[in-house]
């Protein structure tokens, strides 16, 4: 227990010296105003003891709890840094076979998309909107043809893929700690690991020992995902490294044609029922897994089903047989096919083309900018032709 005493000047403690006021023969007026006195010094005292103790645990040494509540800084990058991303920006369609939902924002803005965000200012979007008409106006002639939407298309797809390649090299280096410029599996596999909360040293060691990982069976079937396009990325002559372009094959299949059909005979595989290596329309449009709760989701589902069944029809079967082979899906998945560059730009027109003279308008982009960025711009057509 702690001892009070009056820290100015080392007089008895407040009990003691009220005791002596007790036994005093002075007035009440006298004893009131020692009182008070009395109490301000030690009320002093007590403030000052109070910042000394607060103080003293602030200022704890490093080695001690206080450092310990400290959240260390992982050094570690990203797990979806090295990870083959879910979506893949030019691509009609994701990994798991949906159809990807921002295709048309992706090819018509490229690496602008950002700026279209929900909490943009209007106005600044519209100006943005116009700029780029006028870049794809290529001949200056106040409306874009399919051909100069087909160039655009390209370019901005080509945004992407250099996208892609300068954020691999950061994920390369992160995987490649002797910086040898080759990465094995199992150094892939190790910093995988790390990044779903092992311990780098310990999984490195039980991988170096061939020892059993333990690991849940989540994260098992991952790995052996994981390590199946790992081998597919890996060019001839086949030695089971990857360099940094073998790397990138494997981040993004896009960027490879071999890594392309592999990815196609994923989904094929996915969603083919009949075990024949190609997809009819009843197939593809088959429901994901899950039941039907309300009426919303039932509504949900058969916009899901009308979206997939007019693509495989209008676009993915190309010779309208019925049956989409491998073949035909990797063409409609090649986002450097100058032929569906040209169909997806006839397409995006189309949709906004209202006086039908197959080109579009500015005041036409600007009346269906949803479409085009996926941001709503409010009175579009004000000064249009001013700013223009």
């Amino acid at each position: 227990m702690m001892v009070f005493t009056n820290l100015t000047c080392g007089e008895p403690s407040l009990p003691t010296r009220l005791l002596s006021v007790r036994r005093s023969r002075a007035g009440p007026k006298t004893a009131m105003a020692v009182w008070r006195n009395l109490w301000s010094r030690n009320l002093l005292a007590l403030c000052v003891c109070v910042y000394v103790l607060l103080h003293a645990i602030n200022a704890r040494p490093a080695n001690m709890s206080a450092s310990k509540d400290k959240v260390p800084v992982s050094k570690d990058k990203d797990e979806n840094e090295i990870l083959p991303p879910d979506h893949l920006n030019g691509l009609k369609m994701e990994r798991d076979g949906h159809l990807n939902k921002d295709f048309h924002q992706e090819v018509f803005l490229g690496k602008d998309m950002e700026e279209f965000d929900e909490d943009s200012e209007p106005r600044r979007n519209r100006k943005k909107l116009i700029e780029i008409f006028t870049k794809v106006d290529a001949n200056k002639d106040r409306s874009v043809s399919a051909k100069e939407m087909q160039h655009w298309i390209m370019e901005k797809t080509k945004e992407h893929f250099q996208e892609a390649q300068t954020e691999n090299k950061n994920s390369f280096r992160a995987v490649d700690p002797d910086g040898d410029g080759r990465v094995t599996w199992d150094e892939y596999r190790v910093k995988f690991l790390a990044s779903k909360g092992f311990n780098e040293k310990e999984m490195a060691e039980k991988i170096k020992k061939n020892e059993d990982l333990k690991l849940d069976e989540e994260t098992q079937e991952v790995l052996e995902s994981l390590k199946d396009r790992w081998f597919q990325a890996d060019n001839n002559p086949t030695d089971q490294l990857l360099n940094e372009e073998e790397f990138l094959s494997f981040l993004h299949p896009e960027h490879s044609r071999g890594m392309l059909q592999y990815m196609v005979k994923e989904i094929v595989r996915d969603l083919d029922q009949d075990g024949d290596k190609k997809l009819t329309v009843s197939e593809f449009i088959s429901l994901p897994f899950g039941t039907v709760e309300n009426q919303h989701a039932q509504d949900v589902d058969d916009d899901w089903v009308k979206e997939r069944k007019k693509e495989f029809e209008d676009v993915i079967d190309a010779n309208h047989d019925g049956i989409v082979t491998m073949a035909e899906l990797e063409e409609y998945m090649d986002p450097m096919n100058e032929h569906n560059a040209l169909n997806e730009a006839k397409q995006m027109i189309a949709v906004a083309d209202e006086n039908q003279n197959s080109h579009l308008e500015l005041e036409e982009i600007l009346r269906y900018s949803e479409y085009f960025t996926g941001s709503k711009l409010m009175d579009y057509a004000r000064n249009v032709h001013e700013e223009f």
